[in-house]
């Protein structure tokens, strides 16, 4: 049984340059969150624009996961490209992306930028993306710690996004998983990771019956945590499986 609930907010700003997408098929779906980059009329198109990219070729095609994130980052790159010439913006308009892909019995994920995606298992482990950012590389050689990425002074300079020169972006993809017991998935911007912690998500998820519960729970952190400093776009999707009463 597949369960899930998201939010997309603007937070303190003008325009929200977030987006989500949730793509439905008779075995299986897809949830893409993105959080673009480049200010109002470049960011939001950017998201907007791959999460519907990500979304059309789930619907359409059935493919294994490995062909179908190589063919959405292609397309959705070159889409992205597009925009820029239309709307005269180069190469500021970019997207982070990370997409949930759940099909039969078993899950896949992808990313690229610092959009991430937890996964807590049946026994309570989290485990969580990796970013493509300064802060993260600086963790990776080990001149800052995991705890200071979030108010890291670089922490928004990202390393690989959507809306590059590349023919297809360095995106990271998961193997592909089954599922074993109780699954529950955060995708989310740092506009929402920032201003709460693993810890706190954990803690919440134990009390919480409904992914709807578990979002509504962190994102009350998330606004007081946020409060008075201005804050980012934030958005997260929460998915709970379970492999009790089949999946669909």
């Amino acid at each position: 049984m597949i369960t899930y609930s998201y939010i997309s907010d603007k937070g303190d700003r003008d325009v929200n340059e977030d987006s989500v997408s949730i793509a439905k098929r008779r075995d299986g779906l897809c949830f893409t969150l993105c959080d673009g980059l480049g200010g109002h009329g470049s960011g939001d198109i950017a998201s907007k624009t791959v999460t519907e990219v990500f979304s059309r070729i789930f619907t359409d095609l059935d493919m294994d996961a490995e062909d179908f994130f190589s063919l959405c980052y292609s397309v959705a790159n070159e889409e992205v490209l597009r925009q820029q010439g239309i709307n005269g913006t180069a190469q500021a308009m970019k997207t982070t992306v990370v997409s949930l892909v759940i099909k039969g019995d078993t899950c896949t994920w992808s990313h690229v930028g610092d959009s991430r995606l937890y996964h807590i298992g049946t026994d309570g482990g989290i485990a969580r993306t990796r970013d493509h950012s300064v802060p993260q590389m600086l963790v990776m050689s080990k001149e800052i710690k995991e705890k200071d990425i979030r108010f890291h002074p670089d922490r928004n300079k990202l390393l690989r996004a959507v809306g590059s020169d590349e023919e297809t972006p360095k995106y990271e993809v998961s193997e592909t998983n089954k599922v074993l017991g109780f699954e529950a998935f955060l995708l989310c911007s740092d506009g929402f990771w920032e201003l709460i912690t693993e810890k706190q998500m954990c803690k919440l998820l134990k009390k919480s019956a409904t992914p709807k519960e578990w979002l509504d729970a962190m994102k009350a952190v998330v606004l007081k945590n946020g409060k008075g400093k201005n804050m980012d776009n934030y958005s997260a999707i929460a998915v709970f499986i379970s492999d009790k009463d089949g999946l669909f």
